[in-house]
């Protein structure tokens, strides 16, 4: 299962997903919130030295509610072994 690209022109909701196992792959990730909507985009943030995973990474959702379904009940859900923390990803100032 992978991310398809698509345009979508409405408000979208981004999520930072942290505490994951190092052994997430984002194939579980979109499958995990994708029981709660479409899932625009899937990213693991890696270390450039290791190539290994850092621990967390983004969710991008195109309809805000299925995010907001998605962080509600994903925040604190053992995953791997680990509890993860799913939030609202904070915009980055240009």
């Amino acid at each position: 299962m992978h991310c398809e690209p698509f345009i979508y022109l409405g408000p979208k909701m981004k999520l930072l997903v942290r505490n994951l196992a190092r052994t997430t792959t984002e194939d579980e990730l979109l499958e995990l919130f994708g029981r709660y909507g479409s899932v625009q985009s899937c990213t693991l943030v890696m270390d450039a030295k290791t190539g290994e995973s850092k621990g967390f990474g983004f969710i991008e959702m195109p309809k805000p509610g299925e995010g907001k379904a998605a962080m509600k009940n994903l925040n604190s859900v053992d995953v791997g072994g680990n509890v993860i923390r799913v939030k609202k990803a904070e915009e980055k100032e240009a």
